[in-house]
């Protein structure tokens, strides 16, 4: 049995990740986290996709865990109302204000717990998998492989049963890119529709109260150059059109790529 726990955002990342692991015969369970985020229509997005594969006969279980009084503790603008989330390149500096202190440790740590209580429970070998990249790697340090590195030699030595749980994190060398060319294969394996699949994602960390995407944060940039670099234009609502906010997306990459 190929048994999966897995991070489960509702953007494009983890959401191609959940379609890898099907199109490979896991048995998955997600876990969502609702941790105060401004982006919290990331959760409704996460349970759409979920429906929608079950609709196709996909077995998924999805749990999400509310962490927002714990994680309100925290400093970033991605959890502080009386902040706006910078505009910019992904790789600006001052998209550091959207790290999350700790975050991808805390959510690592209960994916961890999780999985072990289900090897124990179902006498299984489980993989905790995680769709953290390389695109991630300048501003935010907890997605680098040396802090999974570290981070699962931590987990080894404090638990019993650590033995049977594994790190995977197949997308740590990739871009969005690659990952998106990852879900068109994966789609194609499990007879879904890609528009479909990618319209019930969020990657704005400042969506409007309609939920659409502002295509100006340095996730929704990274995001629409991916999607062109594919040929495809993203499904997902903007708040303009696609011609518009790809427009930007490029000049901001310009600028950026003018600057080094």
């Amino acid at each position: 049995m190929n048994r999966v726990v897995m991070a489960l955002s509702g953007g494009m990342d983890s959401t191609s990740l959940l379609l890898r692991m099907l199109a490979q015969g896991g048995e998955v369970t997600c876990i969502s986290y609702d941790y105060g985020q401004k982006h919290v229509i990331e959760l409704e997005r996460a349970s759409t996709n979920v429906d929608y594969l079950r609709s196709k006969g996909y077995k998924v279980e999805h749990v999400v865990a509310d962490l927002s009084s714990a994680m309100s503790l925290f400093d970033s603008t991605l959890t502080d109302s009386e902040r706006s989330v910078p505009e910019g390149h992904y790789e600006e500096e001052q998209m550091k204000q959207t790290v999350v202190p700790n975050r991808n440790a805390i959510f690592t740590s209960i994916l961890y717990g999780y999985a072990l209580s289900v090897s124990a429970k179902e006498n299984v070998d489980v993989s905790v998998t995680l769709g953290v990249h390389s695109g991630d790697h300048v501003i935010y340090p907890d997605c680098r492989p040396e802090f999974y590195d570290e981070l699962m030699r931590a987990f080894k030595t404090g638990n019993w049963g650590s033995e049977r749980v594994t790190v995977n994190l197949p997308y740590v060398d990739g871009d969005k890119e690659s990952i998106l060319r990852d879900a068109l294969i994966s789609c194609d394996s499990l007879g879904l529709d890609f528009d479909t699949v990618f319209r019930n994602t969020n990657t704005s960390y400042n969506p409007d109260e309609f939920g659409r995407s502002s295509g100006k944060t340095g996730a929704d940039v990274e995001r629409i150059l991916a999607f062109h670099a594919i040929g495809r234009k993203d499904p997902v609502e903007y708040v303009d059109d696609w011609n518009t906010v790809l427009d930007h997306a490029i000049e901001t990459e310009r600028q950026h790529e003018a600057i080094l």
